[in-house]
């Protein structure tokens, strides 16, 4: 009866140890859980410390963001899309993986930059200019272009404004498109490619468009990211460019 009540006693103590480490490695991972989720949403929303930098509704020059730009020469301009969550400095790496995980200030964070494609020439006056961004899901970055296919919420979110240190474009949205992340016209940054054969393009395939009588004499802009459900699976967003005067 000695042995036996030795061995239940064991038993029990080897129980409460698999519990207590069973409990604490819930914490762990609960802990972890926690700190991947502020890391993922870091920098997903306009920061106190960035709005400082950010451009007159009005401007038509911005010299903050020179300020901005000194502290990060990779900063190009600000991107403002009325009524959503993208109002945002934008930035342009070497290549357009940089910004990927990187955030305005050049420092690790998962929801990454708005950033312009590597190969654009910053002639904003013309021409196709495509930036890109994290789909999050609270919103941030570009969370709210997937928003973009549903009829409602396109007919309602018409417009922004993209700033620069020594000018301003208002946008006027035309079309939303959803493609693939290889498609060979919407992903055609060079600044050599066809506008007409692009406009016609997104005529074409867009689920959601606007007639605004854009040509290819005009400068059009392009906002992507991931869609919801496909891995390879994008929605864009595209705009035309009027400079403020």
């Amino acid at each position: 009866m000695e042995i036996a009540g030795t061995l239940a006693r064991l038993g029990n103590r080897i129980l409460s140890m698999i519990a207590a480490i069973m409990i604490l490695l819930m914490l762990l991972y609960g802990g972890y859980s926690l700190w991947d989720t502020v890391m993922v949403y870091r920098g997903a929303f306009l920061s106190s410390d960035l709005l400082q930098f950010k451009p007159a509704e009005d401007a038509v020059e911005s010299p903050t963001l020179l300020e901005l730009q000194a502290i990060n020469p990779d900063v190009q301009g600000w991107l403002t899309i009325d009524d959503t969550h993208i109002d945002y400095p934008v930035v342009q790496g070497e290549n357009d993986m940089e910004y990927v995980n990187k955030d305005v200030y050049g420092e690790f964070a998962l929801s990454g930059a708005i950033f312009l494609s590597s190969l654009d020439n910053l002639e904003f006056d013309e021409g196709y200019h495509l930036l890109y961004g994290h789909h999050m899901d609270n919103g941030g970055m570009f969370g709210d272009i997937v928003e973009f296919p549903q009829e409602s919420y396109f007919d309602s979110h018409t417009s922004g404004v993209f700033y620069l240190p020594d000018a301003a474009y208002d946008i006027t949205l035309f079309a939303c498109l959803e493609v693939d992340a290889y498609d060979p016209v919407v992903y055609d940054c060079d600044s050599g490619a066809d506008r007409k054969k692009l406009l016609d393009y997104i005529k074409k395939n867009a689920v959601q468009y606007r007639e605004i009588g854009v040509t290819a004499a005009d400068s059009v802009m392009g906002f992507s990211t991931c869609a919801e459900a496909e891995t390879n699976g994008r929605v864009v967003v595209f705009g035309r460019l009027t400079k403020r005067s």
